[in-house]
């Protein structure tokens, strides 16, 4: 493939190289040239365009990107048809996804040209869902690299879930409450849902050998495809009591213990053909852990050895990505519902002496105008925080059902009055609403749409307004960064927490300027005023 400017002249039949921006016209990237795009050229002054053409036993991207893709895509794998030099592979059905990371290396390692990315190896994907691509890199590649990567040995496909029918044995201990052991059973239904399969059985047994072993031997004989057994004590040695029941029913212990954390003291073993797998006490939580990656490989029939189980340190110390989705419930996974924290604890000082909260817009206190917007929304209760003038400002809300936390410590900046804001929430919360105190026209409705973009499955756990990408308020917040929240001094606002935690942000378009517009100078304030006012109507004609 040639490479380069080329005279108008000698350009029919090439590819433009970059978009070329013309009187009212654009001629995009990858645009093939003809008579019509030659002459707009010429008429805007142009001698020459970057382009490139392409020679003999070369292979257009889009020809190279879809055969590449057809060759990498194995069971359970679909190409689609290629764009722009790329050609993406979706997963069939649910399952989980396997390749040999050698042929991967091989496929890139042919040349800089051809690229191939991938899912990481043994995830679980969804059905539809993307999980590799191929990209060509420039307009045009050689027949000899395709050939070349298409003989690579990289061959990726979806194992499909096939173990259906799960067995759940729970161990009773004094002290162990009923509720916890409902609550993993609703956590463990929620973790097989993905995979299609189902608890066939419910068994709570006494924590001893002989009554787990016959537990163990009946949920097999009625056609249990894998058994999970949560002991009420974690399993300390190959003696105690969940190995030793599954060797007096007859099967084996192939690993206690493995190098991922959380998930050190799970069990992998088997009954004849059977898998059995001994819970950690992590897999109570719906939190990703060690216990889901054995678990998916089993329910896809995948071979899951001591061996394999060895080889998971690397990466194995787990960090929560609240981005990606797993059934996974917040802190405050009981309750539901959302309280709202108002800040109207500060001190003014840009305003000249005068309290900006209780200056009136449109006839009320701002103060009095938020809290109202907050009480029409969703969000209950709705808690305001008080420093500064305290009796005026409660006055100037007398008559709202709202409740007042006093921050003594107003002056020394937000971060104090936002403690004992989120300090007062319910604890059946399952969040704040954090609404600032001086912001007159922000709308009952845009509270309720950040409420409503809220997910913990999906982990978007911080909501925010946003419009020409600047953020406004306010902000909502799960539970689960209350102690990031808490943990912030001076005057600087919970920036820092949004940003270290970017990947759970989902941004909420907002309208006017309520999310943004605060009255912290007299001249915000009669910008507030004059936006509050009842618009004109023309009069009828």
């Amino acid at each position: 493939m040639r490479f380069g400017p080329i005279p108008l002249a000698e350009a029919e039949g090439a590819i433009a190289a970059h978009s070329v921006r013309l009187n009212g016209a654009v001629i995009r990237k990858g645009t093939r040239l003809g008579a019509p795009e030659i002459a707009a050229l010429k008429a805007a002054g142009l001698s020459t365009i970057v382009a490139a053409r392409i020679e003999a036993g070369d292979v257009a991207e889009d020809a190279a990107a879809g055969r590449l893709a057809a060759a990498v895509a194995g069971e359970g794998v679909a190409a689609e048809a290629p764009f722009t030099g790329r050609a993406n592979l979706h997963a069939l059905e649910a399952g989980v996804l396997v390749f040999d990371a050698a042929g991967i290396d091989a496929f890139n390692a042919v040349d800089e040209a051809v690229t191939l990315a991938t899912l990481p190896a043994l995830q679980t994907v969804a059905q539809g869902e993307m999980v590799a691509t191929v990209k060509i890199i420039p307009f045009a590649v050689p027949e000899a690299q395709v050939a070349a990567a298409a003989a690579a040995g990289a061959r990726i496909r979806v194992a499909p879930f096939a173990r259906r029918r799960v067995a759940l044995i729970s161990t009773r201990l004094p002290g162990l409450h009923e509720k916890v052991i409902d609550k993993t059973l609703a956590i463990t239904r929620a973790r097989l849902a993905p995979a299609g399969a189902g608890v066939v059985a419910d068994l709570r047994i006494p924590h001893e050998t002989a009554a787990l072993a016959q537990a163990i031997g009946a949920v097999a004989a009625d056609g249990a495809e894998m058994i999970v057994v949560f002991g009420a004590s974690a399993i300390a040695d190959r003696r105690d009591v969940i190995p030793a029941a599954l060797a007096a029913a007859g099967g084996e212990v192939l690993r206690l213990g493995m190098p991922v954390d959380p998930g050190n003291l799970l069990l992998l073993g088997r009954l004849g053909d059977i898998p059995v797998l001994g819970a950690p006490g992590c897999a109570r939580s719906p939190k990703e852990n060690g216990f889901d990656f054995v678990l998916m490989r089993l329910l896809a029939d995948l071979p899951v050895e001591g061996a394999d189980i060895a080889r998971m340190g690397a990466g194995g110390l787990l960090k929560e990505i609240v981005s990606r989705p797993q059934p996974r419930a917040e802190p405050a996974e009981m309750g539901e519902g959302f309280a709202a924290v108002v800040l109207a604890a500060g001190r003014s000082t840009r305003m000249g002496g005068a309290n900006k909260l209780l200056e009136a817009v449109d006839g009320a206190p701002v103060i009095r105008r938020v809290a109202a917007a907050a009480l029409a929304s969703r969000a209950r209760p709705v808690i305001v925080v008080t420093g500064h003038e305290r009796e005026k400002v409660e006055q100037a809300l007398a008559g709202l059902d709202v409740a007042f936390v006093h921050n003594a410590d107003f002056a020394s900046g937000m971060a104090s009055s936002l403690r004992a804001g989120i300090g007062a929430v319910p604890e059946e919360a399952a969040g704040a609403l954090v609404v600032l105190g001086d912001m007159p026209l922000v709308a009952p409705r845009l509270m309720d749409r950040l409420m409503a973009a809220f997910s913990g499955d999906a982990g978007r756990l911080i909501a925010v307004p946003v419009a020409d990408g600047a953020r406004g308020h306010p902000v909502l917040w799960s539970r689960r960064y209350f102690p990031e929240l808490a943990a912030l001094e001076g005057d600087t606002g919970a920036r820092q927490v949004l940003a270290a935690n970017a990947a759970a942000v989902v941004e909420v378009e907002a309208e006017g300027p309520g999310a943004f517009l605060d009255v912290d100078t007299p001249e915000l304030l009669a910008a507030a005023r004059k936006a509050a006012q009842p618009k004109a109507t023309e009069p009828a004609r």
